[in-house]
């Protein structure tokens, strides 16, 4: 009977921690202008769809949710006005950092 408590004692541990790396979920970015095409990126250790004006993650491990993930999907598909999940959002000054690097429109 003790192993079997110890047993469902590791398994809760092990499903809390899995959960927690994607504690943030669903994180999305608005975009100063549309991609051209249906695009994945992969930034921050999450894979974003973008289309039209926006990138999705749905599932995105909590590293995810910083100025350099930001910046590193703005270098791919161009300057984001903002960027944040479910709790948290980049503010002002993140997004100025986020978008130092972005790709440039072709005009």
């Amino acid at each position: 009977m003790k192993l079997r408590s110890l047993a469902a004692v590791a398994a809760l541990s092990v499903s809390m921690f899995a959960g927690s790396a994607f504690a943030d979920g669903r994180i999305a970015a608005a975009l100063d202008a549309p991609v051209a095409a249906k695009t994945k990126v992969v930034a921050g250790g999450a894979v974003f769809v973008c289309e039209g004006a926006e990138c999705v993650s749905a599932q995105a491990p909590s590293r995810a949710l910083t100025a350099a993930a930001c910046k590193a999907l703005a270098k791919e598909v161009g300057r984001v006005s903002a960027f944040g999940g479910e709790t948290k959002s980049l503010d002002a000054d993140d997004l100025t950092r986020c978008n130092a690097s972005a790709k440039v429109a072709a005009k």
